[in-house]
């Protein structure tokens, strides 16, 4: 049973993979097809090692584990713990920087830019890092720190320092971060326009 099950969480890691492309096509304009994300965008390849390290580590085959996640550190200046959650469906951005701690999880749908951290706040055991929900948004250079939950299709603005709860739908942009809007799906960000506030932009 165990080594069927270890061959079908193999086999799904390619369908994780392809929902990753699916959300590219859907959120990052640039990608014009699978195919071009795929073989030319370093932030998705950070992305499949990562699912291979994660595979690896679940299975406690730490070696090869923590060989692909030093390899990507290196090859993609991205670090993602390969015991951090990530579900699939999630697209990364430029990817340079990005940082997501081990015991962090990101939801489906979300867009992180380059230069985020999903960290912690201080040096402890346990859980330490942020919950991040569906469909959330979150801008080039944000730290969001400590064991706190950002809230389904929520907006972190660029360059913000989050240190508390973030509601569904908010809008959090500042450092320390604020709330600046409730009510603000992260859908919304295809429509703004020249009368949102510049402090809104990502």
């Amino acid at each position: 049973m165990k080594v069927i099950n270890f061959f079908k969480d193999f086999i799904k890691i390619f369908k994780d993979l392809s929902e990753d492309l699916d959300m590219y096509i859907e959120k990052d304009p640039t990608a014009k097809n699978k195919w071009k994300v795929f073989f030319t965008s370093i932030s998705f390849h950070g992305l499949m090692a990562y699912r291979f390290a994660n595979f690896f580590y679940r299975y406690k085959i730490y070696p090869i584990s923590y060989i692909i996640y030093v390899l990507s550190k290196i090859i993609h200046s991205m670090d993602i713990h390969p015991a951090a959650f990530i579900e699939p469906g999630i697209v990364i951005d430029h990817g340079f920087g990005v940082v997501i701690g081990e015991t962090a999880s990101v939801g489906r749908g979300t867009l992180i830019y380059q230069g985020v951290t999903l960290g912690s706040k201080k040096v402890t055991s346990g859980k330490r890092h942020p919950i991040v929900g569906k469909n959330v948004m979150i801008g080039a250079g944000a730290k969001i720190l400590g064991h706190i939950y950002i809230g389904d299709d929520s907006v972190i603005g660029a360059n913000a320092v989050v240190l508390m709860d973030v509601p569904p739908k908010s809008l959090v942009v500042g450092v320390p971060g604020k709330i600046k809007k409730l009510n603000c799906p992260s859908s919304n960000y295809y429509d703004l326009n020249n009368t949102i506030n510049s402090d809104y932009i990502l």
